[in-house]
């Protein structure tokens, strides 16, 4: 059996219970480091900040915790050495059929953050999960591995939110995420704001005021222990871990997770790339550390390998992108502005070049029924108007300011698999649904999309009667719905049609906040347009 030692330490061995799991624990026990705390004690339960599942397979999925007994506090509390936690699945929630158990190490590099990425389960079922330390046990998360590649399947759900923004609201629409009878869950970004403690009082929002909720621990985010504490603050939220317990997730990251509107080696503020560069690194690695990843994302110094892919079945092919490690500079210096020539730069990129052919590749050699297109920023082109006659501005942070990218998608989606591609994006903090064009004056889209709006960012919100809304339903055939309420996306696909219901919550400054739907739409297999559901 070969076991590397960088594999050990990057999360511990995934034993399934047999001789083969004998063999790796005494492996594991051979490549331990010297200096384990063998007996650890706590004040409290060190399980403070949940349990999360993710980045799903056919055969396992990684299953994640965090040991902090006082997650604020310095190294959430934690004394300095790396400890062993115990871990188990099982085919029931009560976990009375444990199918595998281990141990890993928790490291005080890593936050004493554990990544198990369990193999050897069944396909296409739920499996139930818990870590254990000294004498207390974590709580018991839920999640669920993928069909085979080749299996017929039918029907698959699952939920896309984002963009929480702990000042501005309770996570109700987390909760009601998590008695959502989903297959999974795509987490599109901003999991956390980078910014510092607003303070009392009231701040803007889209040019509106409302009081600060929840205040930010510290100051905004520049080193690795400011970020670890960011994330601790926001994973203490029991609404987000619920949801996070509910079933397996899939994550990337978008701006705030390092800096507002960050593009490759840039930041908004001018700093020189070298020097941000570090700051990246910071964010890279707290990020990874709170986040249910596989060791294939594993940060190396500032770069972290984020877009992927994963198959359900014959029914969906999923291409998670990123668009923001390999994307050029904005232009206008992040401000909307007119489509003009820089805008449509073919030197300009939104993923790069890499990534463009592997997605590239990757739709030329699918044979799902459908592919999701899985990112973060609004591939709708959508300008709008200030005053009744002023110019038409466009976001430059959104495909609507690398038009030759956006263009260059588009084009091969038309030409490659026409009629079965949806995208699901976010960053907005608004609900959008719209048909996506070529060109302006076509006729016939070639693909969708649904933009699910915030889970907090932008307080309650106003609903879909102000003058933004009113000026961009205005000026944009092609959008079919928009409203500032927050919330999230359903997506419930079969085999010949996709329904995207925009779920809303009627307040998110109190408790309780109802949710309802705003609109649905659907979509047709080899016939895209969103027609109302």
């Amino acid at each position: 059996m070969s076991i590397t030692r960088r594999s050990l330490l990057l999360g511990g061995m995934a034993g399934i219970a047999g001789s083969s799991f004998m063999l790796r624990q005494a492996f594991a026990a051979e490549q331990a480091p010297h200096n384990i705390e063998k007996k650890p004690k706590f004040v409290s339960t060190p399980f403070t900040l949940g349990v999360a599942s993710g980045d799903p397979e056919a055969d396992g999925f990684v299953i994640w915790t965090r040991l902090a007994p006082t997650p604020l506090e310095e190294a959430g509390g934690m004394i300095l050495k790396p400890m062993w936690v115990k871990w188990e699945v099982a085919e029931d929630e009560h976990m009375s059929r444990v199918v595998a158990r281990g141990q890993a190490l928790a490291h005080p590099e890593l936050a004493h953050s554990v990544h198990v990425e369990v193999g050897g389960l069944k396909a296409a079922r739920p499996y139930w999960y818990r870590f254990r330390i000294a004498e207390y046990d974590s709580p018991v998360g839920r999640g669920q591995t993928l069909p085979q590649a080749g299996a017929a399947v039918e029907r698959v759900r699952f939920a896309v939110a984002g963009c929480q923004q702990y000042e501005e609201g309770y996570y109700t629409a987390w909760r009601a995420i998590a008695q959502e009878p989903v297959d999974f869950i795509y987490h599109y970004g901003d999991y956390i704001y980078e910014g510092k403690d607003s303070g009392p009082g009231y701040r803007k929002m889209n040019g509106r005021p409302f009081k600060v909720l929840r205040r930010h621990v510290g100051p905004e985010c520049y080193s690795l222990d400011e970020y670890r504490r960011r994330y601790a603050q926001y994973k203490t939220d029991t609404d987000l871990q619920a949801a996070h317990a509910a079933t397996s997730w899939f994550v990337s990251f978008d701006d705030h997770e390092v800096d507002n509107n960050w593009a490759g080696d840039s930041d908004q503020d001018g700093t020189p790339a070298e020097v941000f560069l570090f700051r990246r690194a910071a964010a890279m690695q707290a990020y990874y550390e709170h986040m249910p990843l596989r060791r294939r994302s594993f940060p190396n110094g500032s770069h972290m390998q984020i877009y992927r892919t994963a198959r359900y079945g014959d029914l969906l092919n999923m291409f998670v992108l990123d668009t923001r490690q390999y994307r050029s500079d904005q232009v206008y210096g992040d401000k909307d502005g007119p489509q003009r020539e820089d805008v449509w730069a073919s030197q300009r990129s939104m993923m790069g070049a890499e990534q463009e052919q592997w997605l590239f590749n990757g739709l030329a050699r699918s044979d799902t029924r459908w592919n999701l297109l899985a990112h973060q920023v609004m591939m709708l082109n959508l300008g709008h108007r200030k005053s009744a006659n002023a110019q038409l501005e466009y976001s430059m942070d959104q495909w609507s300011g690398y038009l030759y990218s956006r263009k260059r998608l588009l084009e091969f989606i038309k030409a490659q698999c026409p009629g079965n591609v949806v995208n699901v994006t976010g960053d907005a903090h608004r609900h959008f649904a719209g048909d996506l064009l070529v060109n302006p004056d076509d006729k016939q889209p070639v693909s969708v999309e649904f933009l699910a709006t915030s889970i907090t960012s932008g307080a309650d919100g106003v609903g879909d009667m102000d003058a933004f809304s009113q000026s961009v339903r205005t000026e944009n055939p092609w959008l079919k719905a928009t409203t500032d309420k927050r919330g999230y996306v359903l997506c419930d696909v079969g085999r010949d049609q996709w329904r995207g219901d925009l779920k809303i919550v009627d307040q998110v400054m109190e408790h309780n906040g109802q949710i309802s739907t705003y609109a649905s739409f659907i979509t047709d297999r080899g016939h895209p347009g969103l027609q109302r559901a």
